[in-house]
């Protein structure tokens, strides 16, 4: 049951993951410079939430360098708790029980790897 239960936390994951970067990358990246930067971040670093959103959740799905993309994942969702969600609380309007909770299937998947049904897999282990 465990490899069915980490492709199916990959594949959950990883299409949250896709659909939060997929409007950064193709269309909203300027507005969420605008946005990372008014948070006192460097604006380059928006780049690197957008991939690692965008990128890692395509990486996740497929199961490739899975612990490197739920380590990119975790960072962005830590960042996302402490400079924008923290302040609202837990549960509500804008709380970070959502990025905390993808937080937490992200560490699981730095824990665990990817499994048996991935690429990690298939060529040879590594990043599993």
């Amino acid at each position: 049951m465990q490899p069915l239960a980490l492709l199916v936390l990959r594949f959950v994951l990883g299409a949250i993951m896709i659909a939060h970067g997929y409007g950064k990358v193709f269309g909203g990246m300027q507005r969420f410079v605008h946005m990372v930067s008014g948070l006192g971040i460097p604006g380059w670093m928006a780049y690197l939430a957008a991939a690692a959103e965008f990128g890692g959740g395509i990486l996740l799905v497929l199961g490739l360098i899975t612990r490197i993309a739920a380590a990119a994942v975790l960072i962005d969702m830590l960042v996302a708790i402490a400079k924008v969600h923290f302040k609202n609380g837990l549960v509500g309007q804008g709380g970070y029980e959502f990025p905390l909770a993808v937080a937490g299937i992200a560490l699981s998947l730095i824990f665990f790897g990817a499994g048996p049904i991935a690429l990690d897999h298939i060529r040879g282990g590594r990043g599993t």
